[in-house]
């Protein structure tokens, strides 16, 4: 499967966007998908993941509340929304792809995006 992420952008602190990631080659409904991002000299880290089957949303703490991952099978798409912007969630975010469960581990992913530039002004 071949990821492609967009929608990332400049946005004030508080604001508002919307990323997706659109798969092709294979349907997003094969996959259990997560989103990452990586700030500049930090490592790349967990921010949500969404179930294969259900549809079940998990969060890293850190976003908890301001972000809501969510998935739509017909249009191929997993998208994150992403609320209360705050300076810190300042990174490049990449959606992933694995099959078996999703995981906060980023090396449990098969399949990565090219990732998409948040940036939030203060």
């Amino acid at each position: 499967v071949q990821l492609q992420a967009c929608g990332g952008g400049l946005v004030q602190a508080g604001g508002s966007l919307r990323l997706s990631c659109a798969a092709s080659g294979r349907t997003v409904s094969t996959y259990d998908m997560g989103w990452f991002r990586q700030a500049p000299g930090k490592e790349r880290e967990f921010v949500a993941a969404i179930t294969r089957t259900r549809g079940s949303p998990y969060y890293a703490d850190s976003v908890n509340g301001r972000f809501t991952i969510s998935r739509d099978n017909a249009k191929n798409t997993v998208y994150l929304q992403m609320n209360s912007l705050k300076p810190e969630d300042t990174a490049v975010y990449y959606c992933a792809a694995r099959v078996g469960g999703v995981s906060r581990w980023r090396d449990d992913y098969d399949y990565w995006g090219q990732g998409t530039q948040v940036t939030v002004s203060s």
